[in-house]
């Protein structure tokens, strides 16, 4: 993966966003790059700025600083400069759309709670507003089920990376910016990938860096999305890279198919890369 050079991560203030504020934060201080913490305010919203997760417990839990340190000291000492986000009461997907179209991102993090959690993210007008005009990879991290970040010591467990692939879209550079991004946070050395075809016959995937060197597939037979869950589950991954159709079909790679309904039943978090970014 290119590198990250903003990080956007929306937020409702609820516990299941926890895990998601970690690995957002925990990934912006490995890129060393700016992130913003977004809330987009509703009608009779009764959150305010308080409600905000607390970055400098969290780094000095993580033993980065002392809580008592001012802010200043985040983006001094650690180079990242955060910064927290509230938009005035709107639509969620207009104010969504207007800060991505003001501020790039390489990558969305978001929080899923299971099947109320996606609806809420993946479905309807939210999701297609985010996908299509952020265009960028996306991070979705599951409440309740494990992550590879460790919320109390801020250390990445990112040693298992599956990337299921199909014929189409053509994936080689897509598993190029999946691995990037977990040898980028976790090290090469730690890091082992395994890709995975549902079907009879896989596809022919060379070595972004090197072509001319193809990658061993692993084949797994029956239902496709069973077949991935049940092999992320039996292989313990910690992360599950999924190629998309890119921008135009970005979300119809996620929305009642594929992606989508592996995302439903991970056990892991899963980063959905579009196929055609520059």
């Amino acid at each position: 993966m290119q590198s990250i050079r903003s990080i956007v991560h929306p937020t409702d203030f609820s516990d299941a966003s926890a895990e998601a504020f970690a690995h957002a934060l925990r990934i912006a201080l490995a890129a060393k790059c700016k992130l913003y913490v977004l809330h987009v305010a509703v009608p009779d919203d009764k959150t305010g700025s308080g409600s905000f997760p607390h970055i400098r417990e969290a780094l000095a839990r993580w033993g980065l600083m002392q809580a008592n340190e001012v802010p200043a000291a985040v983006c001094d000492r650690l180079g990242v400069k955060i910064s927290k986000v509230t938009l005035e009461p709107q639509s969620v997907v207009a104010g969504i759309q207007r800060f991505l179209d003001e501020h790039a991102a390489d990558l969305i993090v978001l929080s899923t709670e299971g099947r109320q959690g996606v609806d809420r993210w993946l479905h309807g007008s939210i999701a297609e507003r985010v996908a299509r005009y952020a265009r960028a990879p996306t991070l979705f991290v599951p409440a309740g089920r494990p992550g590879f970040v460790d919320q109390a010591r801020g250390e990445f467990r990112l040693g298992r990376v599956l990337i299921p692939i199909d014929h189409a879209p053509k994936p080689a550079a897509a598993i190029g910016r999946i691995l990037g991004f977990a040898h980028g946070l976790a090290g090469l050395a730690t890091t082992e990938e395994r890709l995975l075809h549902v079907g009879r016959e896989a596809p022919q995937v060379q070595r972004h860096a090197t072509p001319g060197h193809l990658l061993p597939v692993a084949l797994r037979r029956g239902d496709v999305v069973e077949a991935i869950v049940d092999e992320a589950t039996e292989w313990h991954a910690d992360l599950i890279g999924m190629p998309t159709a890119g921008r135009d079909g970005f979300l119809d790679a996620l929305r009642g198919s594929t992606t989508e309904r592996v995302l439903r039943n991970a056990p892991c978090p899963l980063l959905a890369v579009p196929t055609d970014l520059d």
